[in-house]
């Protein structure tokens, strides 16, 4: 083997960024989840915002015991996401989880690993997409079980809105929700939309709704906001990013509502 060259230390190190990318959301989402990350890596991810994962143990079935078991993992996992760094936007990626735990358990639970950053759920920006509609009158969709759709229709009524419609599949295990074929949530939309409903809220992070999202609009000729694309809407709009994606759905043209 021939000498090794003598290895040289730069005198001087390069000036350095004050970030690599200008802002970073944190995504944590289910050691199952199949969506979550491909729908954020397409709507949020950009050269000016970077998008960081980090899943959480989950085992189905989609019951709101097993939901509800991954609280305690909610701290560390955020704890994960480049530790000591400040992020401009969280977002738990459960929609019947965040509906059984609570918006602000899961704050907290958040926010006691990365202080007074923004928490986003799928709950609390799909409330926030429909009031960005100006909307009170909803029809609502699940892939969920009678059992586990029960809390969500508790939640959207508590939160003043009219549910003329509910419509759920009688799913149990997320991984097959991921199978349903974005085309078929299209047919589907228009089963489980209500005639006197001012919009669809289609719920579940593990749908491929975000695909599916201009075919169910057109479909209804009403607004329709699902899990995926309301929260990526809701961390881009936290960004700073007002940008319009019609490609993801009307809500994705509107500002966040006041409040």
């Amino acid at each position: 083997m021939k000498p090794l060259p003598q290895i040289k230390l730069v005198p001087n190190r390069p000036a350095l960024d004050e970030r690599p990318l200008e802002r970073r959301v944190g995504l944590i989402i289910l050691a199952t989840d199949h969506t979550t990350e491909p729908d954020f890596r397409r709507m949020v991810a950009s050269e000016r915002i970077g998008v960081y994962v980090t899943r959480a143990p989950y085992a189905n079935p989609t019951t709101p015991e097993n939901l509800r078991k991954m609280q305690p993992a909610l701290t560390a996992g955020a704890a994960l996401i480049l530790p000591d760094e400040k992020l401009d936007a969280v977002c738990y990626s459960c929609t019947s989880a965040s509906v059984v735990i609570g918006d602000a358990e899961i704050e907290t639970a958040i926010q006691a690993a990365k202080p007074g950053v923004p928490v986003v759920t799928p709950t609390m920006a799909g409330v926030r997409g429909l009031n960005a509609f100006g909307v009170r009158r909803i029809s609502i969709l699940t892939p969920y079980t009678v059992e586990t759709s029960r809390p969500m229709a508790t939640y959207f009524a508590e939160r003043g809105f009219e549910i003329v419609s509910f419509t759920c599949l009688g799913f149990e295990d997320d991984r097959e929700m991921a199978r349903i074929a974005p085309a078929a949530l299209v047919d589907l939309a228009r089963q489980a939309m209500h005639p006197q409903a001012d919009a669809l809220f289609v719920s579940c992070t593990a749908l491929r709704g975000a695909l599916a999202v201009t075919g169910m609009e057109k479909a209804i000729g009403r607004p329709v906001v699902t899990s995926n694309q309301a929260t990526a809407w809701n961390c881009l709009r936290l960004c700073g990013d007002e940008t319009a994606h019609p490609e993801f759905g009307s809500l994705m043209t509107l500002p966040l509502p006041p409040g």
